[in-house]
């Protein structure tokens, strides 16, 4: 299906939404692409960028006439905004986003947008520990998944477009609903982000007993642990917040399955041991063979000469 929209509006220029708008521009989208951000010095930015055709700081405003409008602002900042343009909204207008959050986001939005306008939430699973506009790149969804989540009232016909839409910039598109969608990234991202979080931040507590050792003698495995904890707080905050359920249900699995794995440590029960990192090395191929990751030494990165 090929896709193309007369006017696109995107709210919120952070890395993921600057990055949808050099992916528009670049595989030609869309007609006019508005860019809006509540900061001016963002909106002035994406001007001197010129990555979009036009910006500005009220939302209203901008998502007059949009065929297509992404939100891509923090989802504890989704019900505020939803109220701002629903009534701004044109006859058979889509709404869409990228949270990383689904049901919660279905009670903030759909409430406050009218019979005409059809709402179908999406989560591209791409990112990386930048934000700001001049952080976006155009192939960032590339070989990725993009999850939709439909509520079961939304036209076939506007599903079809924003997954053609994801298709087309790249990303592969999966269905399934809010629920499942929340548990799923519970297990694969919003959990491992919370123990990134927590391990960096006993880390930081112990810097004064180590005297700087933690930092100096950073280990791969820290390392990367420091770059999930990087993450936009705001967004995160809100993700936690907003999943609350699934991620407490994840968090409670992974403590007794800690608390296994610290009574084999405890009484020297090898075998436990070898065969979780059996198991484990075992998932790790699996996502490298589906394209989810490169088996490159040290994750592929470029060392400084």
């Amino acid at each position: 299906m090929s896709v193309h929209f007369d006017r696109i509006a995107i709210i919120g220029m952070g890395l993921i939404g600057s990055s949808i708008a050099r992916a528009v521009r670049e595989n030609g989208l869309a007609s006019h692409v508005v860019a809006i951000d509540a900061a001016a010095e963002v909106t002035a930015r994406v001007r001197a960028l010129g990555i979009a055709d036009s910006a500005t700081t009220q939302a209203a405003k901008g998502v007059k006439k949009a065929d297509l409008v992404i939100l891509c602002v923090p989802v504890g900042a989704y019900g505020k905004v939803a109220r701002m343009i629903g009534p701004q909204l044109k006859a058979g207008a889509i709404i869409s986003d990228v949270g990383s959050v689904k049901a919660a986001v279905v009670k903030a939005v759909q409430p406050h947008l009218s019979a005409e306008a059809a709402f179908v939430p999406a989560h591209p699973v791409a990112g990386t520990e930048h934000s700001g506009p001049d952080a976006g790149f155009a192939t960032l969804f590339s070989g990725r998944w993009c999850i939709l989540t439909p509520p079961p009232d939304a036209p076939a016909e506007a599903v079809a477009k924003v997954g053609a839409f994801w298709e087309a910039i790249g990303s592969k598109v999966e269905i399934m609903t809010p629920e499942h969608h929340d548990l799923v990234l519970a297990v694969t991202s919003h959990v491992p982000h919370l123990i990134a979080y927590n391990i960096v931040g006993t880390a930081d507590d112990l810097e004064t007993v180590t005297k700087g050792e933690v930092i100096k003698f950073s280990a791969g495995g820290f390392r990367d642990f420091t770059r999930i904890a990087a993450s936009d707080p705001t967004m995160w905050r809100d993700v936690f917040l907003h999943n609350r359920e699934a991620v407490l249900e994840v968090l409670g699995r992974f403590q007794e399955d800690l608390f296994s794995l610290q009574r084999a440590i405890r009484w020297g029960e090898g075998d436990k041991l070898f065969d979780l990192f059996t198991r484990t090395r075992a998932i790790r191929r699996g996502i490298i063979q589906m394209g989810q990751e490169t088996a490159e030494p040290d994750f592929g990165r470029v060392k400084k000469t």
